[in-house]
């Protein structure tokens, strides 16, 4: 049997004897600070209430929570049962919370005040939910077509009872269920295990490099991992997390500062939010020393030298924990997301999943020497969970080449590949360039079907605030730094990009827009 000493609801019981006044949570708003033994006890609440509301092994449990102290509790609670935690994305409303709520089979919920009309929209649904565990309500609760209760008075209900007994959790048991965010199709809960989340915790914060020291600034929500492996990557060595409810870019460095926060992921556009602001002479005086890129930033030079940070980077998934990596700091090149991690096996292949040879394009397929260290499956779905693992290789839908050395590169998801003139274009490689661009803010490469066959590239952009841009002054500067079949035909100027509740970008309605009336033509135009 796996053991239980490194499922975080269990370490954080130890972390909680060895160092109880140690600080766990640091809430940047507030300042507040949650120690381990505090974190340890609201832990054991919640479990104790959630046990005498009938949650046992096995079971569901909903939660639609901001990042916060009662939204770790709830969760850790819920898996010290051996139950499963569907932590729902504080964004949906509508069809997308329904289906979920539905899909789930959770008879309770834990969900802040501010989504009540939210949730009882879902009530539509033939879903099993009748209980809505309130945080963050004053006063009378609004009517409900659940049964709602205040987080306190659920709480004080089980204050007598003992700790819940009962095997421990291991790292075979469900952590979570997380759901992807559903680009081009209804959204798949992902089985996430207590080992699979804790690997995917040292990928982000390797224990060798870090100590009790140390703090994590994170802005990210807890229905992704992002959020929550930095809370398990701080228990494993005792450190701290600074969490803040959003990214917020103007208050990142004082955050920083004020907490002294040495480490951070830098997801997406972030570093380029950060980059693009204007310059300080203190730049590179501040505690953070190290930050992970998801991906690596264009100008990487730049900003380590201008920040003072070292720079590591992964590849990742929710399926998956961080099974490519960096080695720390030591980068092999400014676009390679790493080696194969120790433990893990990594394959680039073609269609009929047959090994490709370095620089060739194909998909990345992953493999783990130890058990339950990859997602357990799809909740309630065998088939895709089959089609993902066929040939007993977990299949990325990710377009990857690899060199000689073994070093892994990202080219594109496949169904956002474009082809033009015979040539493969990685979308990611274009608006990496485009991003790089002073008056650029974030920008989607997407093809769009050409008269003469294959496809052409365009480009949709948001400007900096306060930016004019020009496109064809765009298309000058990046034909001064890509080949020139890569250099978009197309350029639309936008407010804003279409995203799914997780920030991903929805190509697909990109691709299904093409050319508008607000799209410049490079051809047209020469």
């Amino acid at each position: 049997m796996l053991p239980s000493d490194t499922v975080l609801p269990v370490l954080l019981g130890t972390r909680a004897a060895e160092r109880p006044d140690a600080p766990f949570v640091v809430v940047a708003e507030s300042g507040d600070t949650w120690t381990y033994a505090q974190a340890h006890a609201d832990t054991t609440r919640w479990a104790a209430a959630l046990a005498r509301a009938g949650v046992a092994a096995g079971d569901t449990v909903l939660t639609m929570l901001p990042p916060c102290t009662e939204a770790v509790a709830a969760w850790l609670g819920t898996g010290r049962l051996r139950a499963m935690e569907v932590p729902v994305n504080t964004g949906y409303i509508g069809t997308m919370l329904r289906y979920l709520v539905d899909d789930s089979r959770a008879a309770i919920m834990i969900a802040h005040v501010d989504h009540l009309a939210a949730i009882a929209d879902a009530a539509a649904g033939p879903g099993r939910l009748g209980t809505v565990v309130v945080v963050g309500a004053r006063g009378p609760l609004p009517e409900s077509p659940f049964e709602l209760v205040h987080a306190a008075d659920f709480l004080a209900a089980a204050a007598d009872d003992p700790a819940p007994e009962g095997p421990l959790p291991t790292g075979r048991d469900i952590a979570s269920i997380l759901y992807t965010s559903g680009t081009t199709g209804p959204s798949k809960g992902v089985l996430v295990t207590w080992r699979q989340a804790e690997l995917t915790a040292t990928g982000i914060m390797p224990s060798e490099l870090f100590d009790a020291t140390d703090a994590f600034y994170s802005g990210f929500p807890l229905f992704h991992m992002s959020g929550k492996g930095p809370l398990y990557a701080c228990a494993l060595v005792g450190a701290r997390v600074v969490m803040r409810r959003r990214f917020d870019t103007k208050a990142f460095w004082d955050d920083v500062r004020t907490y002294g926060a040495t480490t951070t992921i830098l997801l997406g556009a972030m570093a380029n939010f950060l980059y693009q602001q204007p310059a300080r002479p203190d730049d590179a005086d501040s505690p953070l020393r190290d930050a992970l890129f998801l991906p690596l930033i264009h100008d990487l030079d730049g900003f380590r030298s201008r920040f003072g940070v070292q720079a590591r980077t992964t590849f990742n998934m929710t399926e998956t924990a961080c099974c490519i990596l960096s080695d720390g700091a030591d980068l092999a090149n400014a676009t390679s997301c790493g080696r194969a991690r120790p433990g893990f096996h990594a394959r680039v292949v073609d269609a009929d999943d047959v090994e490709v040879g370095p620089g060739e394009l194909g998909e990345l397929v992953l493999r783990a020497d130890e058990p339950w260290t990859l997602m357990a499956g799809y909740w309630r779905k065998p088939e895709a969970t089959v089609e993902a693992w066929r040939n007993q290789w977990l299949h990325t839908g990710d377009g990857f080449t690899r060199d000689a050395e073994g070093n892994f590169y990202f080219v594109d998801r496949i169904k956002d590949a474009i082809r033009r003139r015979g040539e493969n274009i990685s979308s990611a490689e274009v608006e990496a360039e485009v991003n790089g661009h002073p008056a650029v803010l974030e920008s989607a490469a997407v093809a769009v079907p050409s008269e003469y066959g294959e496809d052409e590239v365009k480009i949709v952009v948001v400007p900096q605030p306060g930016h004019d841009l020009d496109p064809a002054e765009l298309v000058g500067y990046l034909s001064a730094r890509m080949a020139r079949f890569m250099v978009p035909r197309y350029v639309e100027i936008v407010d804003a990009l279409p995203k799914t509740p997780t920030e991903k970008i929805r190509k697909v309605e990109l691709r299904a827009a093409g050319i508008t009336p607000a799209t410049w033509d490079r051809s047209a135009a020469r």
